[in-house]
């Protein structure tokens, strides 16, 4: 049987502060007011184990397994004490970014890797992924040693994901594809020697430049098959594919 005790009346606070502090792992499922989420990575396990937090009105929380029955959840109140499993899964764990975020690894100024996040959540919003993953693209002629993020093998095992946002070098360049259409897009990777090709990449047809960071042209590739030594044909190439499409919708 759980413990209780008086600290896990802090839980409901720390709620707040997941969703005060970390606005890249919120998703919300309205235009307006409605609910919010957010997943959560529990490193306490030999392995890790995913929640989905729901801010489901003002007062209220509520918490459960990634995996688990959508039935199966418990609530978060303010002032009400909540089982030690509960206030150890809201507190120690590590917020997710949000599913369909894309971001970029910047060094010296400029983006030399996107991050795209696959973080669908469970029903009732969509049929989940396996896991939730981070699949980092760095751009193709980059250098493994210089440009490439320190956790581009397995992100989500990176503790310090969230530090990178804070300094900088993890940034949102979804506000920045957007700006402008025909200039950024998802396109297949239609290389058959690839593992991975049906993943796609990215492609950046003009520089893109923001207050503190710019995103060079090239194409964005995963680090596999470019680990393989497979190098992307030439962007007009990838853009006359079937199945590309103009990220500045697609991300608004």
């Amino acid at each position: 049987m759980d413990n209780y005790g008086p600290e896990e009346a802090a839980s409901f606070a720390a709620c707040l502060q997941l969703f005060r502090h970390y606005p890249l792992a919120v998703t919300q499922h309205s235009a307006v007011g409605g609910k919010r989420s957010m997943v959560l990575m529990s490193r306490a396990a030999r392995s890790a184990v995913f929640f989905v937090l729901t801010q489901a009105s003002d007062g209220l929380f509520v918490i459960r397994a990634w995996n688990g029955r959508h039935e199966v959840s418990w609530e978060v109140r303010p002032d009400e004490p909540v089982s030690s499993v509960i206030h150890k899964a809201v507190t120690d764990s590590m917020p997710v970014f949000r599913d369909g975020a894309l971001l970029g690894w910047v060094t010296d100024r400029r983006v030399t890797a996107v991050l795209a996040v696959n973080c669908r959540q469970p029903e009732p919003w969509g049929a989940p992924t396996a896991v939730p993953e981070i699949r980092v693209l760095p751009m193709a002629g980059t250098s493994e040693l210089l440009h490439w993020p320190p956790f581009t093998v397995s992100p989500l095992a990176d503790g310090l994901l969230w530090e990178y946002v804070e300094r900088g070098q993890i940034v949102d360049i979804a506000p920045l594809v957007t700006q402008r259409a025909g200039r950024a897009f998802w396109a297949p990777f239609p290389d058959k020697r690839s593992t991975r090709h049906e993943k796609g990449c990215v492609v950046i047809t003009n520089y893109l430049s923001a207050d503190d960071y710019w995103l060079p042209a090239g194409v964005y590739l995963d680090h596999w098959t470019l680990r393989e030594g497979i190098e992307p044909p030439p962007s007009g190439c990838l853009l006359a594919l079937p199945g590309v499409v103009d990220l500045a919708s697609s991300l608004r």
